[in-house]
């Protein structure tokens, strides 16, 4: 008998030595109460891209560069495409050689108008001159009548050297848009990343020949995400009235933050249901689209018992908390658990009452436990010796 509890007692104080001061500290305790938390409603989601499109050639050619291929990762402003340019850029020449000739042109027009305006003063001058001798009875009238058909003569000869200046400034402009879109024809034999992004689909093949419109490349960006769902119409109502919602990928693993929610404001004609998208942070990583996630609304509040995650006692299967009864011993008792709340704490569906008091540290009240046995153990000892 006595070897028995010299081995207990032996085998006790080997496995708490360690850990004496933890046995020896004062026992925390919690009180548990209940608090406010939402209700949850937990659908389906699925992941999609913000960033998703087809591009397509918007001129006319052969291909004759495909740089990236299904799979690749592109940078934004990266050249994805290249269509065959000699008939664009022979364009290109020709329209600024209409530049050219048609800036000239201005410049002649523009002499001409000047010389026109100077033939006009000396005619204008000239008529004055004579017309002021001719109210004298000094020069005859036709004289006179030649004097102002000349002004007469000139003044047009200005107004159509005007319109001929006019005509030719808008056939530069006329030029230079020409060139611009020539430009702009140019600049489309080169397929250029709007985003950065995987390629998804390629939908042409080197040397084949393409017009505007033709698709060539589709990828997504997986730096912008969001989650579409579908909530119930009965739903509805509180997702929008608490606007506040996490998304799972596998079970409890942490949420993944929602930045907002986009209500679209018609249902579903055949399923009654309103789509809501989840705007997620930008540049997360291991989520992709097309998956599957669990989208978790807020839709009400409840009042329920909590405590926090660290009371919690894992034995086995047995999931429990160390109660404390009026006398301070802790007595490991099951309990129920809801879900997690996200701050630290989780509900308690059944085992627990409120202003029951638990260990704070299950670890703590398990030694502590330990160190009463054996406390035990050794006044039975000093009992068996008298």
């Amino acid at each position: 008998m006595r070897t028995f509890y010299k081995s207990l007692i032996f085998g006790l104080m080997v496995s708490t030595y360690p850990l004496t001061s933890i046995a020896e500290s004062k026992l925390e305790l919690i009180t548990v109460n209940t608090k406010e938390v939402p209700n949850i409603q937990v659908l389906n989601g699925q992941i999609e891209a913000v960033n998703k499109s087809t591009l397509s050639a918007q001129t006319s050619g052969s291909i004759e560069e495909l740089n990236y291929d299904v799979g690749d990762f592109v940078e934004k402003g990266k050249t994805i495409a290249r269509i065959k340019s000699r008939t664009q850029r022979a364009g290109l020449t020709q329209a600024q050689a209409s530049v050219g000739q048609a800036k000239a042109s201005v410049g002649q027009a523009r002499a001409t108008y000047k010389a026109a305006l100077a033939s006009a003063e000396e005619a204008n001058a000239n008529f004055k001159r004579i017309e002021s001798i001719y109210n004298r009875k000094l020069v005859s009238r036709a004289e006179y009548d030649k004097a102002k058909s000349a002004m007469k003569t000139a003044n047009a000869q200005v107004g159509a050297a005007k319109a001929a200046l006019d005509a030719a400034k808008t056939g530069v402009t006329a030029a230079a848009a020409r060139k611009t879109q020539a430009g702009e024809q140019l600049g489309y034999t080169e397929v250029i990343a709007p985003f950065s992004g995987i390629v998804t689909e390629r939908h042409v093949e080197l040397g084949e020949l393409v017009t505007a419109g033709k698709p060539i490349m589709t990828g997504i960006s997986l730096n912008e995400l969001r989650v579409t769902t579908e909530v119930p119409q009965g739903l509805i109502k509180g997702v929008r009235k608490y606007k506040q919602a996490n998304v799972y990928i596998l079970g409890d693993e942490p949420a993944i933050p929602v930045k907002s929610l986009v209500f679209f404001p018609y249902a579903d004609p055949l399923t009654n249901a309103f789509k809501v998208r989840a705007e997620l942070e930008s540049g997360l990583n291991g989520i992709y689209p097309g998956a599957f996630v669990k989208v978790a609304f807020v839709v009400g509040k409840t009042t329920q018992l909590v405590i926090p995650e660290t009371a919690v006692a894992y034995r086995g299967e047995v999931t429990g908390v160390y109660v404390v009864d009026e006398k301070g011993n802790p007595l490991l008792r099951q309990v129920r658990l809801g879900r997690k709340l996200g701050d630290g704490h989780i509900m308690v569906l059944a085992g627990l009452d409120d202003d029951e008091k638990i260990a704070q540290d299950p670890v703590h009240a398990t030694f502590y436990l330990k160190r009463s046995a054996m406390a035990q153990a050794e006044a039975e000892l000093e009992n068996t010796h008298e």
